[in-house]
């Protein structure tokens, strides 16, 4: 059911509002076969004007003569056909026939007029420039000029002595503007020279002016390039023929060649060179329009000047958008659109049957369009289109067709509208009161309150609605609306007017800039105040910016919303100054203008010009007119020069003006650009002051550069977010789009945002956008519009999107350690500085430091909720390293700069469990990487530090004083002396034991386990020394002893025990002191039965003190515990030892054994049972022991 109520309400609408085609259809209009057209005839000559006309019988056809109705008589006539019959063309003073005629056609339906056709008698009227006498030197140039105004155009020759001037020669050039001029004149080229004007009409010949040739000077000075007779601005018709001179002079003779300013290409098929570089275009169009520069230029050098001038093309005015014929329902709305370009501009005005339409309070003309409200029977009518220019007239017709109806709802009632932005205003109403059921739609109409003959806009919605919001309102404007309530065959009167206003916007763009100099060291810069259409507002303030070109940094001024001018003062002479303006309404401040350049000048000089006043209007969309004036006080000018060039694009070549210039026409331009426009004034002191000034092109308005209405806006709009930082949209074309070459603008806000630096716009040809450089989880508002031919549709619907979570860009802020216990920790941090982040999880790294360089991290993770952490069962005395990194579902952000803590040390046996302590201050470290440390720690630290070192003092003095109480209980020595023989040694019986190696042993044998040092002799630890009670470390080193003094120690063998045995070889080097001292000991050896604890040794473990010494101590108490192996009766023997070593300590007393003071290593003998033989202090070898 409601699919078909929906496609009963669609027939409606289609047959209410697009009834105008069908009523088309339904009548046979009224038009003209054949038209009059412009006819030039001679006076007495008959003349007929044509006209014929087509439509629903009768047909009757009336003539205009001027606007006014030409009645028949015996000097004109009306053909059958319609046509104009003039027999006798009059060309009298009283009375001519010559004018502008129009035929008028009228049936049941209406009238027409057709267009307007110009009767021209042929004539030529009297010379307007005759040429004057010219004395040239031989081989130089000589040029004459005449003028005349003829119509139709005359053509021009030349008499030399009142005879033809003969053509054949490649010197002699006639232009068809009338110009002669003779290249390389010689001396036979002297004589009268007169012009000759001839047309359909008469013959006329100007007054002669004699050619005076000289002889010049042979050979010929060089000289420069030189234009004697350059192009001329021109204005000229469609299909005329065209001349730009360009006469030039130098030695040797410059070559000519041409160019267009705006860098086209010249029209090769209609244009050629006559003459030596005189450039003639036939057949020209609007395509030839533009500026056209001569330039002259030395051959094989660089020396070249330039001419240029302006050629503007006149086009007859033409229709590219045609009214449509409507129908249309009594009360209801009809608008006739109508479009048409030339040059110039054609005015467009409206006829209705003929006659010119009565605009009032329903019937009003917006531009070109006609639109026509609360209609009635009386404006049934033919309604005519007319665009006119000096170039000619042409129309277009369309009919209005009234509906009549006295079935018609009631008008809308309370209505009530509300403003919600700077563009959009909330209109709300009630349903009619009678025959509101069959309302099948509504009609909005609004239109600008203030000013006359504002443009009404239209909207029809449909009828399940009663409210709509018009979104494409300006800013800062007050509307007026009414409703109109439509029914299948009529509509309701219009309902009662009601008004609101939109608010402010920032404003559309900056005023334009005009600058000049009055001195080297300011800049007045002036502007006019912004229009309401683009203030969008009331302007709060301006601000104007400038810097230098060499210097980024910008100084800006804040102006008052009422000044039009500023003085910068205290600039730098000849310095280019770039200057930019932005203005503000109470919204903020709108988008600042593109740089405009300034030079300062160079030094103050009352002799220069002073600086034009410059004014720039625009012509049309491709021209624009310069108009200036100097000073009554300024210095007196010999010329001007003017510089234009588009906005961001380079400059185009300078123009060189004459003295008596005040305007000048800059030609081919393109549509809606900016151009900068420079103009100084020069003398011959030098060039005066600049002023520069900046002004935009108008939009061209024809069949391919406008539409008809405003184009609707795409449909269909869609976005989807690809990423954390882009979204694509894509959206299609209106149905009645043509596929002709569209652009489409996409603008994008974040949601919620008043800053108007926020809005991003994006140009594309395609249907789609992809839109980057988003900020993650953020929500956008993207709307879009199209433009086709100049013409804009309104905004599309607004579309929302958010973009996708992004992984965190930053770390985690602020992480700080504090230490709670001794091995427990706690970490915070806060949220990565960044807007929008979402973190579901935090990833904790830490390690101790061995950890660390072996690339062991521990790892813990919290929710994205917690901002703290403890790490426990930390290892007392190690320094931990922390870094944090935020994560969510789309990745893991940066981790933090390592921020590091440092555990106290705890004691030897720590508990399993923490131990709570304090005795340590909490240290906190931050990722700073630095220790803030307070002044109650740092005491404590320097009280520790003491005690420590007074420990270690008192411990170095304990085991000086042990090593003296050793010698007590330290084995015997038996010295062995040998007189005779090189080699002493004993003989140790070796039937007892095995062999066992014993290895090699260094001046210090290191722990390589890490105990003390301590030099173990044969059968323990010895400590080497005199008897002396003095430190040994602070003792001198001694000299060594002589190298021939032998030493042969012996010490007790026992099983277990080593033995070690010297023997000296002849030319052996001596032995070094301290490795005799190793390997001998000390006269006197002490050992200490009270030493305490464990030693470790390199190669067997443990080394037991307390056995040692116990069993020294058994063998020297009894005589039966000596080792078997030294025979049953050794006393002798021992007794010849002891003797031979207390006679040698009388004489030289033992060396002491020197300890380097920083080495407090202990070197150990092993207390395996080996015999080893020492056959040199530097080499050892085992010899075999019992086990």
């Amino acid at each position: 059911m409601a699919k078909c109520k929906m496609k009963v309400l669609r027939r409606c609408l289609y047959f209410v509002l697009s009834f105008p085609l069908s009523g088309v259809f339904c009548f046979s209009e009224l038009s003209f076969i054949t038209e009059p057209s412009d006819v030039t005839v001679l006076p007495k000559d008959p003349a007929v004007l044509d006209c014929q006309a087509h439509g629903q019988p009768p047909v009757t056809i009336e003539w205009l003569k001027n606007g006014v109705r030409l009645a028949e008589s015996e000097h004109v006539s009306f053909l059958p056909n319609g046509s104009l019959y003039i027999p006798k063309v009059k060309h009298d003073e009283e009375d001519s026939d010559e004018g502008f005629y129009q035929c008028l056609s009228q049936n049941k339906y209406g009238a027409i007029l057709s267009q307007r056709s110009h009767l021209t008698i042929a004539s030529i009227s009297q010379f307007v420039l005759h040429p004057v006498p010219v004395v040239v030197t031989e081989g130089s140039v000589a040029r004459f000029l005449c003028a005349v105004t003829s119509s139709p155009p005359a053509s021009i020759t030349w008499e030399l002595n009142q005879s033809t001037l003969p053509l054949e020669t490649e010197r002699i050039t006639v232009l068809p503007s009338g110009v002669l001029q003779i290249h390389n004149v010689q001396l036979e080229d002297a004589g009268q020279y007169r012009c000759v004007a001839t047309n359909i009409g008469s013959r006329m010949k100007s007054r002669e002016a004699r050619l005076t040739v000289k002889l010049g000077a042979h050979p010929k000075p060089p000289q420069r390039p030189r234009i004697i007779a350059g192009p001329q601005n021109i204005t000229a018709s469609l299909h005329q023929t065209v001349v730009l001179e360009c006469l030039a002079t130098g030695n040797p003779q410059p070559i000519i060649s041409w160019s267009r300013a705006d860098s086209k290409p010249i029209d090769v098929y209609n244009a050629r060179v006559l003459g030596s570089g005189n450039l003639v275009i036939t057949d020209v169009n609007s395509q030839h329009s533009g500026v056209y520069l001569c330039r002259a230029t030395t051959p094989g050098t660089r020396n070249f000047t330039v001419a240029a001038a302006n050629l503007t093309i006149l086009v007859p005015p033409s229709i590219v958008e045609r009214p449509e014929s409507q129908t249309r329902p009594r009360a209801g709305t009809a608008r006739f659109m109508c479009q048409a370009e030339g040059v110039p501009p054609p005015q467009i005005s409206w006829l209705k049957n003929g006659e010119q339409v009565h605009l009032n309070g329903r019937i009003k003309m917006y531009n070109s369009k006609l639109v026509i409200t609360q209609i009635i029977p009386e404006d049934d009518a033919i309604y005519q289109c007319v665009a006119e220019s000096e170039q000619g007239s042409v129309l277009s017709l369309a009919r209005l067709i009234v509906v009549m109806s006295e079935d018609r709802p009631s008008v809308p009632r309370n209505i009530h509208a509300e403003t919600i932005s700077s563009s959009a205003i909330l209109l709300a109403w009630e349903r009619p009161l009678y025959n509101a059921d069959k309302v099948i739609a509504y009609s909005i109409h609004y239109m600008k309150a203030e000013g006359l003959n504002n443009e009404e806009y239209q909207v029809v919605i449909g009828n399940d609605t009663t409210s709509y919001i018009i979104d494409d309102l300006e800013p800062a404007r007050n509307y007026s609306f009414y409703i109109v309530a439509y029914m299948p065959m009529g509509a309701s009167r219009m309902s009662d007017q009601v008004s609101q206003h939109t608010l402010e916007d920032v404003p559309l763009r900056t005023p334009e800039l005009s600058l000049t100099s009055s001195s080297p060291t300011a800049i007045q810069v002036s502007w006019q105040p912004l229009p309401a259409k683009l203030s969008r507002g009331r302007v709060s303030a301006y601000r104007l910016s400038y810097r230098t070109a060499a210097d980024n940094a910008v100084t800006s001024v804040e102006l008052a919303k009422n000044s039009t001018e500023y003085l910068l003062e205290g600039l730098q002479p000849d310095t280019i100054y770039l200057l930019r303006m932005a203005a503000a309404t109470r919204v903020g401040w709108c988008v600042p203008s593109a740089w405009t350049s300034h030079r300062t000048p160079k030094t103050s000089n009352s002799k220069v010009p002073s600086a034009p006043l410059l004014q720039l209007e625009p012509l049309n969309c491709t021209s624009i007119k310069a108009r200036w004036q100097i000073s009554s006080r300024s210095v007196l000018a010999q010329g001007y020069r003017l510089c234009y060039h588009e906005e961001g694009q380079p400059e185009q070549p300078t123009i060189q003006l004459k003295s008596d210039s005040s305007e000048y026409t800059i030609g081919g331009l393109d549509p809606r650009k900016k151009y900068h426009i420079k103009l100084l004034a020069f003398s011959q002191a030098g060039d005066g002051y600049q002023v520069d000034q900046t002004v935009g092109t108008p939009g061209c308005v024809s069949a391919r550069d406008h539409l008809a209405v405003a184009p609707p806006p795409p449909d269909h709009v869609t976005s989807v977010a690809n990423s954390s930082s882009a979204v694509s949209l894509n959206w299609s074309l209106p149905a009645f789009i043509s596929r002709k070459a569209v652009r489409f603008t996409v603008r994008c806000t974040p949601l919620g945002s008043h800053n108007a630096s926020a809005i991003r716009y994006l140009q594309t040809t395609k249907q789609s956008v992809m839109v980057q450089n988003l900020e993650a989880n953020t929500c956008y508002e993207f709307v879009v519009r199209l433009h086709v031919d100049q013409m804009s549709s309104p905004w599309s619907s607004v579309i929302r999107q958010r973009t996708l979570v992004a992984a965190p860009s930053r770390p985690p802020a602020g992480v700080r350690i504090t230490l709670i216990e001794d091995d427990t920790a706690l970490v915070s941090w806060r949220e990565p500085e960044e807007p929008n982040v979402v973190v579901t999880h935090y990833t904790i790294l830490y390690a101790s430091q061995r950890a660390w360089l072996a690339g062991r991290w521990k790892i813990i993770q919290r929710e994205g909720s917690n901002t703290m952490a403890l790490l426990e069962k930390l290892e007392p005395g190690n320094i931990y390293l922390v870094k944090i990194s935020a994560s969510n579902q789309v990745g893991d952000g940066p981790f933090s700069d390592i921020a590091e803590v440092v555990l106290p040390r705890g004691g030897s046996h720590r508990s399993k469990s923490p131990r709570h302590s304090d005795s340590f201050s909490d240290t906190t470290v931050f990722s700073d990487g630095l220790y803030h440390i307070d002044q109650k720690s740092m005491s404590g630290i320097i009280v520790g530090v003491c005690i420590a070192l007074s420990c270690i003092v008192m411990c170095a003095l304990i085991l000086i004083s042990k090593g003296r109480s050793r010698k007590s209980a330290s084995t015997k020595v038996i010295g062995v002396g040998n007189g005779e023989g090189p080699h002493a040694s004993l003989s140790l019986p070796s039937e007892h034991a095995p062999e066992t190696p014993m290895p090699v042993i260094s001046d210090h044998f290191i722990d390589s386990k890490g105990g003390p040092n301590i030099v173990i002799r044969s059968c323990g630890p010895v400590n080497h020394g005199s008897h002396s009670k003095r430190w040994l470390f602070f003792k001198g080193n001694k000299q060594n002893p002589h190298k021939d003094e032998v030493e042969n120690r012996a010490c007790f063998y026992e099983t277990g025990k080593t033995v070690l045995r010297y023997e000296e070889r002849l030319g052996a080097a001596p032995l070094h002191p301290s490795s005799r001292e190793i390997i001998y000991g000390p006269l006197y050896s002490e050992s200490s039965h009270t030493s305490e604890g464990s030693q470790e040794t390199g190669d067997s473990g443990h080394y037991s003190n307390e056995d040692s010494n116990e069993e020294m101590s058994n063998s020297s108490a009894n005589q039966s515990s000596r080792p078997q192996c030294f025979g049953p009766d050794d006393s002798p023997v021992l007794e010849e030892l002891k003797a031979s070593l207390k006679r040698e300590n009388e004489e030289k007393p033992s060396p002491p054994l020197q300890y380097p003071a920083q080495d407090a290593n202990l070197v150990l003998q092993p207390c395996c049972i080996s015999v080893v033989e020492v056959s040199h202090p530097a080499q050892f070898t085992s010899l075999p022991t019992g086990s």
